[in-house]
Protein backbone atom coordinates (compact mmCIF):
# COMPACT_ATOMS: atom_id res chain seq x y z
CA UNK A 1 0.00 0.00 0.00
CA UNK A 2 1.56 3.23 -1.19
CA UNK A 3 0.74 5.60 1.67
CA UNK A 4 2.62 7.33 4.48
CA UNK A 5 1.65 7.47 8.15
CA UNK A 6 0.65 11.12 7.74
CA UNK A 7 -1.59 10.19 4.80
CA UNK A 8 -3.24 7.51 6.92
CA UNK A 9 -4.03 10.08 9.59
CA UNK A 10 -5.27 12.63 7.07
CA UNK A 11 -7.48 10.18 5.16
CA UNK A 12 -9.23 8.94 8.30
CA UNK A 13 -9.12 12.12 10.38
CA UNK A 14 -7.33 9.92 12.88
CA UNK A 15 -5.60 10.72 16.17
CA UNK A 16 -2.17 9.21 16.84
CA UNK A 17 -2.54 7.73 20.34
CA UNK A 18 0.64 5.64 20.48
CA UNK A 19 3.56 5.83 18.09
CA UNK A 20 5.53 2.64 17.60
CA UNK A 21 6.45 0.99 14.31
CA UNK A 22 5.58 3.06 11.25
CA UNK A 23 6.35 0.53 8.53
CA UNK A 24 3.23 -1.09 7.11
CA UNK A 25 2.17 -3.03 4.03
CA UNK A 26 -1.47 -4.09 3.80
CA UNK A 27 -4.73 -4.03 5.75
CA UNK A 28 -6.20 -6.93 7.70
CA UNK A 29 -9.43 -7.12 9.74
CA UNK A 30 -9.01 -10.69 11.05
CA UNK A 31 -6.38 -11.46 13.70
CA UNK A 32 -6.30 -15.08 12.46
CA UNK A 33 -4.78 -13.81 9.20
CA UNK A 34 -2.43 -11.10 10.51
CA UNK A 35 1.01 -10.97 8.88
CA UNK A 36 4.08 -8.93 9.74
CA UNK A 37 3.63 -5.16 9.42
CA UNK A 38 -0.08 -5.36 8.62
CA UNK A 39 -2.45 -2.55 9.58
CA UNK A 40 -5.09 -4.08 11.82
CA UNK A 41 -8.50 -2.46 11.40
CA UNK A 42 -10.55 -3.15 14.52
CA UNK A 43 -13.98 -3.33 12.92
CA UNK A 44 -16.71 -2.84 15.50
CA UNK A 45 -19.57 -4.90 14.08
CA UNK A 46 -22.89 -6.36 15.20
CA UNK A 47 -21.45 -9.80 16.00
CA UNK A 48 -17.98 -8.93 17.23
CA UNK A 49 -15.87 -5.99 18.40
CA UNK A 50 -12.43 -5.97 16.82
CA UNK A 51 -11.20 -3.49 19.43
CA UNK A 52 -10.96 -6.43 21.84
CA UNK A 53 -8.23 -8.08 19.78
CA UNK A 54 -5.70 -5.27 19.33
CA UNK A 55 -3.07 -6.80 21.63
CA UNK A 56 -3.44 -10.13 19.85
CA UNK A 57 -2.95 -8.37 16.49
CA UNK A 58 0.27 -6.74 17.71
CA UNK A 59 1.53 -10.04 19.11
CA UNK A 60 1.09 -11.58 15.66
CA UNK A 61 3.10 -8.87 13.91
CA UNK A 62 0.76 -5.98 13.15
CA UNK A 63 2.57 -2.64 13.18
CA UNK A 64 -0.48 -0.34 13.32
CA UNK A 65 -3.95 -0.71 14.81
CA UNK A 66 -6.90 1.47 13.82
CA UNK A 67 -9.42 1.55 16.69
CA UNK A 68 -12.58 3.40 17.72
CA UNK A 69 -12.47 2.20 21.34
CA UNK A 70 -9.56 1.85 23.75
CA UNK A 71 -10.07 -1.56 25.37
CA UNK A 72 -6.45 -2.14 26.38
CA UNK A 73 -3.89 -0.63 28.73
CA UNK A 74 -2.26 2.36 27.03
CA UNK A 75 0.45 2.41 29.71
CA UNK A 76 1.65 -1.10 28.90
CA UNK A 77 3.77 0.01 25.95
CA UNK A 78 5.58 -3.34 25.77
CA UNK A 79 2.48 -4.83 24.14
CA UNK A 80 1.76 -1.92 21.79
CA UNK A 81 2.88 -0.56 18.47
CA UNK A 82 1.31 2.38 16.64
CA UNK A 83 -2.33 3.03 17.60
CA UNK A 84 -4.60 5.41 15.66
CA UNK A 85 -8.02 6.29 17.05
CA UNK A 86 -10.87 7.20 14.74
CA UNK A 87 -14.55 7.96 15.30
CA UNK A 88 -15.80 4.82 13.50
CA UNK A 89 -13.48 2.13 12.12
CA UNK A 90 -15.88 1.01 9.37
CA UNK A 91 -16.28 4.58 8.08
CA UNK A 92 -12.54 5.12 8.45
CA UNK A 93 -11.90 2.07 6.25
CA UNK A 94 -14.17 3.50 3.54
CA UNK A 95 -12.55 6.94 3.82
CA UNK A 96 -9.06 5.48 3.59
CA UNK A 97 -10.00 3.47 0.49
CA UNK A 98 -11.55 6.54 -1.15
CA UNK A 99 -8.40 8.58 -0.41
CA UNK A 100 -6.19 5.83 -1.83
CA UNK A 101 -8.33 5.38 -4.93
CA UNK A 102 -8.00 9.11 -5.67
CA UNK A 103 -4.25 9.06 -5.05
CA UNK A 104 -3.66 6.18 -7.47
CA UNK A 105 -5.77 7.82 -10.16
CA UNK A 106 -6.43 4.58 -12.03
CA UNK A 107 -9.59 3.68 -13.99
CA UNK A 108 -12.35 2.05 -11.94
CA UNK A 109 -15.15 -0.06 -13.38
CA UNK A 110 -18.09 -0.64 -11.01
CA UNK A 111 -20.33 -3.67 -11.62
CA UNK A 112 -23.71 -4.33 -10.03
CA UNK A 113 -26.98 -6.09 -10.83
CA UNK A 114 -29.40 -8.66 -9.43
CA UNK A 115 -27.46 -11.57 -10.95
CA UNK A 116 -24.54 -12.07 -13.29
CA UNK A 117 -22.35 -9.38 -11.80
CA UNK A 118 -19.52 -11.73 -10.83
CA UNK A 119 -19.39 -13.41 -14.25
CA UNK A 120 -19.52 -9.97 -15.88
CA UNK A 121 -16.69 -8.79 -13.65
CA UNK A 122 -14.62 -11.82 -14.68
CA UNK A 123 -15.32 -11.22 -18.38
CA UNK A 124 -14.49 -7.50 -18.18
CA UNK A 125 -11.17 -8.29 -16.51
CA UNK A 126 -10.35 -10.87 -19.20
CA UNK A 127 -11.30 -8.65 -22.15
CA UNK A 128 -9.11 -5.85 -20.79
CA UNK A 129 -6.17 -8.06 -19.83
CA UNK A 130 -4.33 -8.07 -23.17
CA UNK A 131 -3.91 -4.28 -23.11
CA UNK A 132 -3.98 -3.38 -19.41
CA UNK A 133 -2.86 -4.67 -16.05
CA UNK A 134 -6.20 -5.39 -14.39
CA UNK A 135 -7.29 -6.01 -10.80
CA UNK A 136 -10.70 -7.51 -10.04
CA UNK A 137 -12.71 -8.10 -6.89
CA UNK A 138 -11.88 -11.41 -5.27
CA UNK A 139 -14.69 -13.76 -4.26
CA UNK A 140 -17.57 -11.93 -2.62
CA UNK A 141 -15.65 -8.89 -1.34
CA UNK A 142 -18.38 -6.58 -2.63
CA UNK A 143 -19.88 -4.97 0.47
CA UNK A 144 -19.02 -2.03 2.75
CA UNK A 145 -16.11 -3.95 4.27
CA UNK A 146 -15.01 -6.04 1.30
CA UNK A 147 -14.93 -3.32 -1.35
CA UNK A 148 -12.57 -0.96 0.53
CA UNK A 149 -10.33 -3.92 1.35
CA UNK A 150 -10.09 -4.62 -2.39
CA UNK A 151 -9.21 -0.99 -3.16
CA UNK A 152 -6.50 -1.07 -0.51
CA UNK A 153 -4.89 -4.06 -2.28
CA UNK A 154 -4.21 -1.91 -5.35
CA UNK A 155 -0.90 -0.28 -6.24
CA UNK A 156 0.41 2.08 -8.92
CA UNK A 157 1.18 -0.80 -11.31
CA UNK A 158 -2.56 -1.43 -11.83
CA UNK A 159 -4.21 0.27 -14.82
CA UNK A 160 -7.84 -0.74 -14.26
CA UNK A 161 -9.74 -2.01 -11.22
CA UNK A 162 -12.97 -3.95 -11.85
CA UNK A 163 -14.95 -3.76 -8.62
CA UNK A 164 -18.14 -5.65 -7.86
CA UNK A 165 -20.78 -3.87 -5.79
CA UNK A 166 -23.44 -5.81 -3.92
CA UNK A 167 -26.29 -4.72 -1.69
CA UNK A 168 -29.33 -5.92 0.23
CA UNK A 169 -31.05 -2.57 0.83
CA UNK A 170 -31.31 1.03 -0.29
CA UNK A 171 -28.35 3.27 0.44
CA UNK A 172 -25.70 0.55 0.41
CA UNK A 173 -24.47 0.94 -3.16
CA UNK A 174 -24.41 4.70 -2.63
CA UNK A 175 -21.78 4.12 0.08
CA UNK A 176 -19.75 1.87 -2.23
CA UNK A 177 -20.01 4.24 -5.19
CA UNK A 178 -18.88 7.15 -3.04
CA UNK A 179 -15.90 5.11 -1.90
CA UNK A 180 -14.82 3.70 -5.29
CA UNK A 181 -15.99 6.55 -7.56
CA UNK A 182 -16.24 4.39 -10.71
CA UNK A 183 -15.42 5.97 -14.06
CA UNK A 184 -17.65 3.45 -15.81
CA UNK A 185 -20.61 1.64 -14.20
CA UNK A 186 -22.24 -1.57 -15.43
CA UNK A 187 -25.70 -2.82 -14.40
CA UNK A 188 -26.40 -6.39 -15.52
CA UNK A 189 -30.14 -6.66 -14.80
CA UNK A 190 -32.93 -6.01 -12.31
CA UNK A 191 -34.36 -9.24 -10.92
CA UNK A 192 -36.00 -10.33 -7.68
CA UNK A 193 -32.93 -10.75 -5.48
CA UNK A 194 -33.39 -8.82 -2.20
CA UNK A 195 -37.05 -8.09 -2.92
CA UNK A 196 -37.77 -9.26 0.64
CA UNK A 197 -36.09 -6.06 1.87
CA UNK A 198 -36.88 -3.75 -1.02
CA UNK A 199 -40.48 -4.89 -1.68
CA UNK A 200 -40.64 -3.90 -5.39
CA UNK A 201 -38.50 -4.11 -8.52
CA UNK A 202 -38.77 -0.33 -8.75
CA UNK A 203 -36.92 -0.12 -5.44
CA UNK A 204 -34.35 -2.67 -6.63
CA UNK A 205 -33.76 -0.47 -9.70
CA UNK A 206 -33.46 2.56 -7.43
CA UNK A 207 -30.92 0.76 -5.23
CA UNK A 208 -28.81 -0.44 -8.18
CA UNK A 209 -28.99 3.04 -9.75
CA UNK A 210 -27.10 4.44 -6.77
CA UNK A 211 -23.97 3.29 -8.61
CA UNK A 212 -24.18 6.45 -10.73
CA UNK A 213 -25.02 8.86 -7.88
CA UNK A 214 -21.66 10.60 -8.27
CA UNK A 215 -21.51 10.68 -12.08
CA UNK A 216 -21.08 13.75 -14.25
CA UNK A 217 -20.65 14.29 -17.98
CA UNK A 218 -17.28 12.49 -17.92
CA UNK A 219 -18.78 9.16 -16.78
CA UNK A 220 -20.42 6.29 -18.67
CA UNK A 221 -23.18 3.90 -17.64
CA UNK A 222 -23.48 0.60 -19.54
CA UNK A 223 -26.71 -1.36 -19.21
CA UNK A 224 -28.34 -4.52 -20.51
CA UNK A 225 -30.91 -3.24 -23.00
CA UNK A 226 -32.81 -6.53 -22.88
CA UNK A 227 -33.93 -5.70 -19.33
CA UNK A 228 -37.08 -3.59 -19.48
CA UNK A 229 -36.47 -2.17 -16.02
CA UNK A 230 -33.07 -0.80 -16.99
CA UNK A 231 -34.57 0.91 -20.03
CA UNK A 232 -36.33 3.21 -17.57
CA UNK A 233 -32.98 4.94 -16.92
CA UNK A 234 -33.05 7.98 -19.23
CA UNK A 235 -32.13 11.63 -19.60
CA UNK A 236 -29.04 11.71 -17.42
CA UNK A 237 -26.13 14.13 -17.69
CA UNK A 238 -23.74 11.26 -18.45
CA UNK A 239 -23.38 8.83 -21.36
CA UNK A 240 -25.65 5.77 -21.34
CA UNK A 241 -24.76 2.83 -23.60
CA UNK A 242 -26.93 -0.24 -24.14
CA UNK A 243 -26.13 -3.78 -25.24
CA UNK A 244 -28.42 -6.55 -26.43
CA UNK A 245 -29.46 -8.80 -29.28
CA UNK A 246 -30.39 -6.40 -32.08
CA UNK A 247 -29.11 -3.45 -34.08
CA UNK A 248 -30.78 -0.74 -31.96
CA UNK A 249 -28.04 -1.20 -29.33
CA UNK A 250 -24.49 0.17 -29.31
CA UNK A 251 -23.10 -3.37 -29.28
CA UNK A 252 -25.14 -6.47 -30.02
CA UNK A 253 -24.76 -10.22 -30.52
CA UNK A 254 -26.21 -12.56 -33.14
CA UNK A 255 -25.42 -15.93 -34.82
CA UNK A 256 -25.43 -17.56 -31.39
CA UNK A 257 -24.21 -21.15 -30.93
CA UNK A 258 -24.72 -22.67 -27.47
CA UNK A 259 -22.62 -25.70 -26.49
CA UNK A 260 -22.01 -27.65 -23.31
CA UNK A 261 -18.75 -25.95 -22.38
CA UNK A 262 -18.56 -22.85 -24.57
CA UNK A 263 -20.60 -20.22 -26.37
CA UNK A 264 -19.92 -18.71 -29.80
CA UNK A 265 -21.53 -15.57 -31.17
CA UNK A 266 -20.90 -12.66 -33.52
CA UNK A 267 -20.37 -9.22 -31.96
CA UNK A 268 -21.19 -6.10 -33.93
CA UNK A 269 -20.82 -2.42 -33.16
CA UNK A 270 -21.20 0.62 -35.41
CA UNK A 271 -17.90 -0.01 -37.17
CA UNK A 272 -17.12 -3.72 -37.28
CA UNK A 273 -18.12 -7.24 -36.35
CA UNK A 274 -16.19 -10.26 -35.11
CA UNK A 275 -16.79 -13.82 -33.93
CA UNK A 276 -16.18 -14.49 -30.23
CA UNK A 277 -15.98 -17.82 -28.40
CA UNK A 278 -16.00 -17.81 -24.61
CA UNK A 279 -15.34 -20.90 -22.43
CA UNK A 280 -18.60 -20.35 -20.54
CA UNK A 281 -21.97 -22.00 -21.08
CA UNK A 282 -25.36 -20.32 -21.18
CA UNK A 283 -27.09 -17.66 -23.23
CA UNK A 284 -27.05 -15.30 -20.25
CA UNK A 285 -23.26 -15.10 -20.57
CA UNK A 286 -23.65 -13.55 -24.02
CA UNK A 287 -25.25 -10.49 -22.47
CA UNK A 288 -22.56 -10.47 -19.78
CA UNK A 289 -19.97 -10.63 -22.58
CA UNK A 290 -21.60 -7.74 -24.43
CA UNK A 291 -21.36 -5.60 -21.29
CA UNK A 292 -17.67 -6.50 -21.09
CA UNK A 293 -17.17 -5.69 -24.78
CA UNK A 294 -18.71 -2.25 -24.32
CA UNK A 295 -16.47 -1.54 -21.32
CA UNK A 296 -13.42 -2.61 -23.32
CA UNK A 297 -14.44 -0.44 -26.27
CA UNK A 298 -14.69 2.58 -23.96
CA UNK A 299 -11.11 1.90 -22.92
CA UNK A 300 -9.94 1.62 -26.55
CA UNK A 301 -9.43 -2.13 -26.61
CA UNK A 302 -9.85 -3.69 -30.06
CA UNK A 303 -11.91 -6.77 -30.81
CA UNK A 304 -8.70 -8.68 -31.53
CA UNK A 305 -7.23 -7.64 -28.17
CA UNK A 306 -10.45 -8.66 -26.41
CA UNK A 307 -10.38 -12.11 -28.02
CA UNK A 308 -6.75 -12.57 -27.02
CA UNK A 309 -7.71 -11.59 -23.48
CA UNK A 310 -10.30 -14.36 -23.28
CA UNK A 311 -7.47 -16.83 -22.70
CA UNK A 312 -6.87 -15.04 -19.38
CA UNK A 313 -10.43 -15.60 -18.17
CA UNK A 314 -10.48 -16.73 -14.55
CA UNK A 315 -14.06 -17.54 -13.64
CA UNK A 316 -14.99 -17.29 -9.97
CA UNK A 317 -15.56 -20.72 -8.41
CA UNK A 318 -19.00 -22.24 -7.78
CA UNK A 319 -20.50 -20.46 -10.78
CA UNK A 320 -21.41 -23.01 -13.46
CA UNK A 321 -18.17 -24.82 -12.64
CA UNK A 322 -18.08 -28.11 -14.55
CA UNK A 323 -16.58 -31.07 -12.67
CA UNK A 324 -16.17 -34.48 -14.30
CA UNK A 325 -15.78 -37.15 -11.63
CA UNK A 326 -16.66 -40.83 -11.17
CA UNK A 327 -18.39 -41.17 -14.57
CA UNK A 328 -20.73 -38.24 -13.94
CA UNK A 329 -20.69 -34.54 -14.78
CA UNK A 330 -21.39 -32.05 -11.98
CA UNK A 331 -22.35 -28.44 -12.67
CA UNK A 332 -21.45 -26.60 -9.48
CA UNK A 333 -23.48 -23.37 -9.36
CA UNK A 334 -23.80 -23.10 -5.60
CA UNK A 335 -22.66 -19.54 -5.10
CA UNK A 336 -26.11 -17.97 -5.12
CA UNK A 337 -29.56 -18.28 -6.61
CA UNK A 338 -32.47 -16.20 -7.87
CA UNK A 339 -35.36 -17.11 -10.19
CA UNK A 340 -33.51 -15.75 -13.23
CA UNK A 341 -30.22 -17.47 -12.43
CA UNK A 342 -32.01 -20.76 -11.66
CA UNK A 343 -33.57 -20.69 -15.12
CA UNK A 344 -30.29 -19.76 -16.82
CA UNK A 345 -28.50 -22.63 -15.09
CA UNK A 346 -31.16 -25.11 -16.14
CA UNK A 347 -30.81 -23.83 -19.72
CA UNK A 348 -27.16 -24.80 -19.51
CA UNK A 349 -28.05 -28.21 -18.06
CA UNK A 350 -30.54 -28.86 -20.86
CA UNK A 351 -27.87 -28.22 -23.50
CA UNK A 352 -26.11 -31.50 -22.59
CA UNK A 353 -26.78 -34.11 -25.25
CA UNK A 354 -26.06 -37.33 -23.34
CA UNK A 355 -26.97 -38.73 -19.92
CA UNK A 356 -29.84 -37.92 -17.58
CA UNK A 357 -30.16 -34.26 -16.74
CA UNK A 358 -30.69 -33.87 -12.99
CA UNK A 359 -31.19 -30.61 -11.09
CA UNK A 360 -30.67 -30.50 -7.32
CA UNK A 361 -32.28 -27.20 -6.33
CA UNK A 362 -32.58 -25.55 -2.94
CA UNK A 363 -34.06 -22.45 -1.39
CA UNK A 364 -33.79 -19.04 -3.05
CA UNK A 365 -33.44 -16.60 -0.16
CA UNK A 366 -34.52 -12.98 0.30
CA UNK A 367 -37.58 -13.19 -1.96
CA UNK A 368 -40.10 -12.16 0.70
CA UNK A 369 -43.70 -12.29 -0.51
CA UNK A 370 -42.45 -13.48 -3.94
CA UNK A 371 -40.88 -16.63 -2.48
CA UNK A 372 -43.77 -19.06 -2.93
CA UNK A 373 -44.60 -17.84 -6.43
CA UNK A 374 -40.93 -17.89 -7.49
CA UNK A 375 -40.27 -21.45 -6.29
CA UNK A 376 -43.42 -22.67 -8.08
CA UNK A 377 -42.31 -20.82 -11.23
CA UNK A 378 -38.82 -22.35 -11.14
CA UNK A 379 -40.30 -25.80 -10.58
CA UNK A 380 -42.54 -25.32 -13.60
CA UNK A 381 -39.60 -24.13 -15.71
CA UNK A 382 -37.73 -27.31 -14.83
CA UNK A 383 -40.42 -29.45 -16.47
CA UNK A 384 -38.95 -29.05 -19.96
CA UNK A 385 -35.32 -28.76 -18.87
CA UNK A 386 -34.57 -31.75 -16.63
CA UNK A 387 -35.16 -35.50 -16.51
CA UNK A 388 -35.19 -35.50 -12.71
CA UNK A 389 -35.72 -32.67 -10.23
CA UNK A 390 -34.46 -33.05 -6.67
CA UNK A 391 -35.92 -30.30 -4.46
CA UNK A 392 -34.38 -29.65 -1.06
CA UNK A 393 -35.36 -27.43 1.85
CA UNK A 394 -38.33 -25.47 3.12
CA UNK A 395 -39.73 -24.67 -0.35
CA UNK A 396 -39.50 -28.22 -1.66
CA UNK A 397 -43.29 -28.61 -1.89
CA UNK A 398 -43.58 -25.41 -3.93
CA UNK A 399 -40.97 -26.66 -6.39
CA UNK A 400 -43.11 -29.80 -6.59
CA UNK A 401 -46.30 -27.80 -7.12
CA UNK A 402 -44.74 -26.18 -10.18
CA UNK A 403 -43.14 -29.38 -11.43
CA UNK A 404 -46.29 -31.27 -12.39
CA UNK A 405 -44.37 -34.26 -13.74
CA UNK A 406 -43.61 -37.46 -11.84
CA UNK A 407 -39.81 -37.32 -11.89
CA UNK A 408 -39.25 -35.34 -8.71
CA UNK A 409 -37.77 -36.30 -5.36
CA UNK A 410 -38.01 -34.01 -2.32
CA UNK A 411 -35.89 -33.82 0.82
CA UNK A 412 -36.48 -31.66 3.88
CA UNK A 413 -32.75 -31.19 4.48
CA UNK A 414 -29.47 -31.18 2.63
CA UNK A 415 -28.24 -34.02 4.82
CA UNK A 416 -31.14 -36.27 3.79
CA UNK A 417 -30.35 -35.58 0.15
CA UNK A 418 -26.66 -36.40 0.60
CA UNK A 419 -27.54 -39.67 2.35
CA UNK A 420 -29.60 -40.84 -0.64
CA UNK A 421 -27.31 -39.73 -3.49
CA UNK A 422 -25.73 -43.16 -3.94
CA UNK A 423 -29.14 -44.66 -4.67
CA UNK A 424 -30.16 -41.93 -7.14
CA UNK A 425 -27.14 -41.03 -9.25
CA UNK A 426 -26.21 -43.23 -12.21
CA UNK A 427 -23.38 -43.41 -14.73
CA UNK A 428 -23.32 -40.57 -17.30
CA UNK A 429 -25.70 -38.37 -15.28
CA UNK A 430 -25.27 -34.59 -15.60
CA UNK A 431 -26.12 -33.00 -12.24
CA UNK A 432 -26.75 -29.30 -11.63
CA UNK A 433 -26.45 -28.20 -7.99
CA UNK A 434 -27.85 -24.76 -7.16
CA UNK A 435 -29.27 -22.82 -4.20
CA UNK A 436 -28.75 -19.58 -2.34
CA UNK A 437 -25.41 -19.19 -0.59
CA UNK A 438 -26.80 -19.83 2.89
CA UNK A 439 -27.78 -23.39 1.92
CA UNK A 440 -24.10 -24.33 1.47
CA UNK A 441 -24.86 -26.76 -1.33
CA UNK A 442 -21.14 -27.19 -1.99
CA UNK A 443 -21.51 -29.99 0.57
CA UNK A 444 -23.74 -31.78 -1.96
CA UNK A 445 -21.12 -31.18 -4.66
CA UNK A 446 -18.45 -32.72 -2.46
CA UNK A 447 -20.64 -35.76 -1.87
CA UNK A 448 -21.36 -36.13 -5.60
CA UNK A 449 -17.61 -36.14 -6.24
CA UNK A 450 -17.34 -39.20 -4.00
CA UNK A 451 -20.52 -41.03 -5.05
CA UNK A 452 -20.14 -44.68 -6.02
CA UNK A 453 -21.48 -45.58 -9.47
Amino acid sequence: MELSLNELLEAMNGELIVKGKTDFNSVCIDTRKIEKNNIYFAINGERFNGNKFVIEAFSKGASIAIVDEILFDLNNTDNLQTVIKVEDTEKALLNLANYYRKKLGLKVIGVTGSCGKTSTKDLIAAFLSEKYKVFKTKGNFNNQIGLPLMILELDSSIDVAVLEMGMSNLGEIDVLANCARPDIAVITNIGLSHIENLKTQENILKAKSEIFNYFDETNTLIINGEDENLLKIKDKCFEILKIGYNHEYDVYAFNIILEEDKTTFTVKDKNEESIFTIPMAGKHNILNSMLAVEVAKKLNVTFDEMKKGIKNLEATSMRLQVIKRNKITIINDCYNASPDSMKSSMDVLSSYKTGRKIAILGTMNELGEEAVKSHIEVGNYALTKVDLLIAVGEYKDYFKKGFTGENIITFATKEECIYKLDTIIKENDVVLVKASRGMKFEDIVSSLEEVSI
